[in-house]
């Protein structure tokens, strides 16, 4: 049986930088999903994303694993950030930047 709540740990522990999010970064498919993508986009970063749509299990999973109700979810050096108004928030006050590492 799939263990997603695993496969969601290796997956944070992996990337340095990742987004669950509705769609991909080269397509958001949701206007949240696309703001952060945006923001992450205007840092010279690579990050890594998971396409919640494409797997109904890793949705709910991420969700569960973060006791987070929404999407996107964005995760930096292990850690949970926050979904969109979070990140637009920490974007706005130069905290995402520090974040990142920049």
């Amino acid at each position: 049986m799939r263990d997603i709540q695993q496969e969601i740990k290796n997956a944070i522990a992996s990337y340095p930088v990742i987004l669950f999010m509705k769609g991909s970064k080269q397509m958001p498919l949701c206007g949240f999903s696309a703001r952060v993508v945006d923001v992450l986009c205007r840092f010279a970063i690579d990050f890594e994303t998971r396409d919640v749509l494409k797997d109904d299990l890793l949705r709910q999973g991420i969700k569960d694993y973060s006791n987070w109700p929404t999407l996107p979810q964005l995760y930096i050096q292990g850690k949970f950030i926050g979904g969109c108004d979070i990140v637009m928030e920490l974007y706005a006050n130069g905290k995402l930047q520090e974040l990142l590492g920049g």
